[in-house]
């Protein structure tokens, strides 16, 4: 809708101010990066990016001298005859972007440009496509369904389900503080704990998971207790003992605990995931084991192990409806 492709059904859609709901695509001040790209396989390099400067039939002097500064930008210097073909998934990439760039729009519109990409180069393409933003300083508007695509790139983020913006905010708000349910696991915060508040203590309030369980929460400042739904933790947040060993009150004492059995381990490469099941209830838990050298004892924690998890009472999140 922003690139004039669809029509929308009510609204507006605003461009640096301007309405342009009637405007065709071709006359809005605004470009499209493709997830497949949708380079010109029979045009070289240089006639990939001057395309648009053609169409709109700026001078050849003026195209040349742009084209310069975006292999300059782009580090596709040395490249400007070469086909797509005989060019990297990265290059290729940058052309794309480039290409888009040069008819220097007021925003760009970026559909998963990454999605095709290895792991290793599309952890590259993020940094680029970072840096060239903040040097070109143009609105990037980037869809993506990676959240941490979306975490790394992002100055703001809107979240959407079935249509609806559900949360916006900093990569920072969204992911330490989300608002929703559906918001908190979409960004990783994969224990959500539903029950009854039962009161309040010390600034913090206490919610009644199953009968004799309960956890608290920092107490919301800006809602009513009423519209409270549920807490949440991400994983990482939680730390896990074996069952039968002593630990020390007073360390613990700002924590929230649950006794459970470890039911699923999974090694992940730059962690090790713990799925446990809690104990007078059927809830499963997910933590999350960093490699640091303290973690060591966790990680030789097995399946079917009876444990305690913990976490601290400030680092749990409150939804809301």
């Amino acid at each position: 809708m922003i690139g004039g492709f669809e029509t929308p059904d009510e609204g507006d859609i605003l461009i640096d101010g301007k309405v342009v709901n009637d405007t065709p695509p071709f006359k809005r001040d605004c470009s499209m990066v493709f997830q497949d790209l949708a380079l010109f396989p029979h045009m070289s390099v240089e006639q990939n990016i001057a395309f648009g400067l053609e169409r709109k039939k700026i001078p050849k002097s003026e195209i040349k001298k742009r084209i310069g500064e975006m292999l300059a930008l782009a580090d596709l210097i040395g490249m400007e005859k070469r086909r797509p073909n005989q060019l990297s998934g990265g290059q290729q990439q940058r052309v794309a972007l480039v290409r888009s760039l040069i008819v220097k729009p007021k925003i760009l519109l970026l559909d998963e440009p990454l999605a095709s990409l290895d792991r290793k180069l599309r952890k590259e393409m993020q940094v680029e496509l970072k840096r060239i933003q903040r040097e070109v300083g143009t609105t990037f508007f980037y869809v993506t369904h990676d959240q941490k695509v979306a975490l790394t790139l992002s100055d703001t983020i809107g979240v959407m389900l079935a249509g609806k913006i559900e949360q916006i905010g900093t990569p920072n708000e969204i992911y330490e503080t989300p608002k929703t349910e559906f918001v908190a696991k979409f960004m990783g915060a994969l224990n959500v704990f539903t029950g009854k508040i039962k009161g309040r203590n010390r600034g913090n309030i206490e919610m009644e998971i199953q009968e004799g369980l309960v956890i608290g929460a920092p107490e919301p400042k800006s809602i009513t207790v009423e519209k409270v739904t549920g807490i949440s933790v991400h994983p990482e947040m939680i730390g896990i003992i074996p069952a039968n060993v002593k630990y020390d009150e007073a360390e613990l004492k700002e924590c929230n605990k649950l006794y459970g059995r470890i039911k699923d381990k999974f090694y992940q490469g730059d962690f090790t995931e713990l799925t446990v099941s809690l104990n007078q209830t059927d809830k499963l838990i997910n933590v999350h084991l960093s490699r640091r050298p303290d973690q060591k004892a966790q990680y030789d924690m097995n399946k079917g192990e009876d444990v305690l998890i913990y976490w601290r009472i400030c680092n749990s999140n409150v939804l809301t409806k």
